[in-house]
């Protein structure tokens, strides 16, 4: 979370440089958890600053209760004008079904799910961060969303049932402001709790895209192997700041792109709770093993790719570790991926993110999530071009 500059003559930190580097670390134990705090607790009203937070509103005291203080605000207070003052005007937010560039845009996508879903409340379950206020912070937050669909909007007339999903949302910010975000909201879960139709929503949303000109194409190559050579055996660990980070990057690599599922066994506690897409519930390395690699049959010549990590440690024990990944290619299997049907063979891509908590050198709980439905909606937009491509006449 830290590091210190070194001195050139002797090759340790200076005083200062080590003084400043205690202080921080100091600084971040008392930056709060959410796992064993009531939400009164974690949002209190007179808690003074125990972070450094330059540029930010006063009322946040550190940068957990900043995302999960304003979060709060703009969805369950309904405070959405607060996204004026939280997000720059040239904000990104990359979603599992499209991407917005703009601040305006982020406040009417808001307000069209506050339309569908007013009851909805969104616990924030725990938050993984790195940074600072000089260099800006990274958080990813897990959220445990539950609502009722009590009010026609963008998932079509209400059906008056109940739901549990999850969310989560890295962002990055810098005084007070969002700057950048990648939001992965398990939608597919939704649909089916709520008892929706994903094939047909997702071929409307298809369509709507293939209107504005989007296309999604295949390009080739996903650079899992080059030529005919196999996977590399090593990662790239550029992206670790540690040396749990730089294992947990070497592991996935391992499991996901050589396949080597084995793996998973030395890397797992025999007593694992995997809280997976679609609001599953499971326990074991065999059934880690099982989702894993029903994944990877749906899209067997897959890439993994891991976009960010970071780690903090944790009050119930252990450290626990976010990553950030997509993973990209075609659908000539079965597998997890149920509703993408029989093989197509048209070039998809998952984006995810996913906690892992590590206690005693293995990991003790992973909560994975990612959106089945935007890869369906791929799948319609990749079918639909076919079929139009089919249709169009041919010359004389």
């Amino acid at each position: 979370m830290t590091s210190t500059k070194v001195d050139s003559n002797d090759n340790r930190p200076s005083k200062s440089e080590a003084k400043n580097a205690t202080a921080s670390a100091s600084q971040d134990k008392a930056v709060f958890q959410c796992e064993r705090l009531d939400f009164v607790d974690l949002v209190p009203e007179n808690r003074a600053r125990v972070q450094s937070m330059k540029g930010f509103d006063d009322c946040y005291t550190d940068i957990v209760d900043y995302i999960v203080r304003c979060t709060h605000k703009i969805w369950d207070e309904r405070d959405v004008g607060l996204i004026y003052t939280h997000y720059t005007h040239n904000c990104v937010l990359y979603g599992t079904m499209g991407t917005m560039y703009n601040r305006e845009d982020v406040v009417r996508d808001t307000i069209q799910r506050l339309v569908s879903f007013p009851e909805r409340r969104g616990m924030a379950t725990h938050v993984i961060w790195n940074g600072n206020d000089n260099d800006g912070f990274y958080t990813s937050h897990l959220v445990t969303g539950s609502g009722r669909h009590s009010q026609s909007g963008h998932f079509g007339p209400a059906t008056g049932r109940t739901f549990h999903s999850r969310t989560i949302a890295d962002c990055m910010i810098y005084e007070n402001k969002i700057y950048r975000e990648w939001v992965v909201a398990d939608q597919m879960a939704i649909f089916k709790q709520l008892g929706l139709d994903a094939h047909a929503f997702a071929e409307k949303i298809a369509r709507n895209k293939i209107a504005q000109g989007l296309t999604n194409l295949d390009i080739g190559e996903n650079r899992l192997m080059i030529g005919q050579y196999p996977p590399a055996e090593t990662a790239d660990l550029g992206i670790a700041n540690n040396a749990l980070e730089e294992r947990t990057l070497q592991w996935l690599h391992d499991v996901w792109n050589r396949k080597m599922f084995g793996t998973i066994k030395d890397v797992y506690a025999p007593t694992v709770m995997y809280h997976g897409p679609l609001m599953k519930e499971l326990y074991g390395v065999a059934a880690v093993m099982h989702q894993v690699i029903g994944l990877i049959g749906s899209l067997p010549d897959a890439v993994f790719q891991p976009q960010h990590i970071s780690s903090v440690d944790c009050v119930e024990g252990g450290t626990k570790v976010a990553v950030r990944w997509v993973l990209e290619g075609h659908h000539l299997g079965y597998g997890g991926l149920e509703s993408l049907g029989d093989p197509t063979g048209k070039r998809l891509q998952v984006m995810g993110i996913s906690h892992f908590h590590y206690k005693n050198d293995r990991i003790v709980d992973e909560w994975c999530v990612y959106d089945e439905l935007s890869v369906l909606m791929q799948l319609k937009m990749a079918q639909l071009q076919d079929t139009e491509a089919h249709m169009e006449p041919t010359a004389d």
